[in-house]
């Protein structure tokens, strides 16, 4: 049980209906975890409205109900809360709830189309190299110091997010690491965090199916620099022609880097190849374990935060040239008679484009490319034909098969994909329904020298169909058939 009044205590209230209770024993915004002396909050949300169940929560034992929507029957033992947003209030709630743990440790946080689960894992890593406790909340895993947890959304929900650096305080963790999704921001998810360092990568096309049009989801990335504090530091990819937008309106301190302009931090890319990247970074010239400029950049920005927080270059330089990057991301599997086969979770037309790009750099030309590549449903659609099309025009062959379907049809998914192919690409793509089968015929197409690439699931060890995950790991089908040869 806690103070009450502590806890709702950085909450703006309207309106104010019944006698607070001295104490309340937990938060809930699920009404199905409602229980004896909770505070709930009715969020409005995407899938359901938790204002409809309010009554629920009160049998269950609720005495304080926090909403933005005025219910019509006030219920005289219960105490009701009036906001604006109440989505907004868990935030401030969760961070009270936990006491603020995001203002004892080091927190850092990366928004952008792409790069953010590479960039906050190589953080976590040069960090732990260093020596300090860290904590990363990522796409791929959630880590608390090294004991990995599940990682199920890119950004957990704020109560979720203030358990864990709750957690990672308690157990002694000097930093965090996380991505920070758009949807997150607008959702408040984030509100309410103290973020030590922000990080912008990019921004591209992508899920315009949620925030609509561009200049929301640039809106919705920009939160994270609005509502940074004085005593922040904001780290920008100067080569990202939004950068300058991103912190019009931010009160921190302000770095760039660029691998292609003039920046606090710069890097050039000496030499490119498929198995690392030879960068003179403010003029220290190292070698990195990681492919393609997108990296390069990536690398930059990692360096560049560390550089701000404090490190120095010898301490820094030396682990990233040993650094690794996140799972799924520009992997490379080597199969017989030289083909490599890379696996990597480009799920957006810049992020297709800058795989296709660096292999096409790295390759010698004499080989085929043979790109097998899909796009999810129940998302933006609009990006599923410029994939289509940045796939065709870059690759000698393409075969068009099944992301995460989820509750679409896959035929029409691939159907709006196929729209993108010009006439004269159309011959080298066909469409292969079941991506097993599409990457069992690009190993069977492969023949020496060969290079494939599987986009779009990366990391992902399930194929989501109708709701249902299903085992599904890219690696795994292409290290069969692979071998086979």
């Amino acid at each position: 049980m806690k103070e009450t009044k502590d806890i709702i205590g950085a909450l703006e209230i309207k309106h104010q209906q019944g006698v607070l209770p001295d104490k309340v024993a937990t938060i809930v915004f699920d009404s199905r975890k409602a229980e004896k002396d909770c505070l709930f909050v009715a969020i409005s949300g995407t899938q359901t409205d938790g204002h409809q169940y309010i009554n629920s929560v009160i049998e269950a034992g609720a005495s304080v109900i926090i909403c933005q929507n005025e219910p019509e029957y006030f219920n005289p033992n219960i105490c009701y809360l009036m906001v604006d947003d109440s989505a907004e209030a868990l935030a401030l709630l969760a961070s009270a709830w936990y006491d603020h743990p995001s203002r004892q440790l080091k927190l850092v946080g990366i928004t952008g189309t792409n790069g953010k689960t590479s960039t906050v894992t190589m953080l976590y890593n040069l960090h732990s190299g260093l020596g300090y406790a860290c904590g990363l909340l990522s796409t791929v895993r959630n880590l608390i110091d090294d004991k990995p947890l599940a990682a199920t959304h890119t950004t957990p929900d704020a109560l979720e997010i203030n358990k864990l650096l709750r957690q990672m305080v308690d157990e002694g963790c000097e930093y965090c690491f996380m991505e920070v999704s758009s949807h997150a921001l607008v959702q408040h998810r984030t509100t309410g965090l103290h973020f030590s360092v922000a990080i912008f990568s990019n921004i591209t096309h992508d899920h315009l199916d949620y925030h609509k049009t561009f200049k929301e989801y640039i809106r919705a990335k920009k939160l994270l620099f609005d509502r940074l504090e004085k005593t922040a530091i904001a780290i920008i990819n100067e080569d990202d022609k939004n950068s300058g937008q991103m912190v019009q309106n931010t009160l921190a301190q302000v770095f760039t880097f660029s691998i292609q302009t003039m920046a606090d931090y710069r890097a050039k890319v000496m030499e490119n190849s498929f198995t690392g990247l030879q960068l003179l970074i403010d003029g220290n010239e190292l070698w990195i374990p990681l492919v393609g400029k997108f990296n390069a950049q990536n690398i930059l920005a990692v360096y560049a935060t560390a550089r701000a927080l404090g490190h120095k270059n010898d301490e820094i330089l030396p682990l990233l040239s040993n650094i690794k990057g996140a799972e799924g991301r520009f992997e490379s599997i080597k199969g017989g008679d030289n083909i490599t086969a890379i696996v990597d979770y480009a799920h957006t037309p810049d992020a297709l484009k800058n795989v296709l790009s660096t292999i096409n750099e790295i390759r010698t030309g004499n080989e085929q490319l043979i790109t097998v590549v899909g796009a999810g449903g129940d998302r933006d659609k609009t990006k599923r034909p410029e994939m289509a099309k940045i796939a065709s025009v870059m690759s000698n062959r393409v075969i068009l098969t099944s992301d995460n379907p989820r509750s679409e049809n896959p035929e029409d998914i691939l159907n709006d994909m196929e729209k993108g192919v010009e006439p004269q690409h159309r011959g080298r793509v066909i469409t292969i329904t079941n991506r097993r089968e599409a990457i069992k015929t690009a190993c069977a197409f492969a023949k020496a020298g060969d290079i494939i690439l599987v986009a779009g699931k990366g990391h992902e060890k399930y194929q989501e169909i109708n709701g249902v995950k299903h085992h599904f790991d890219d690696k795994e089908i292409i290290n069969e058939f692979l071998n086979e040869k």
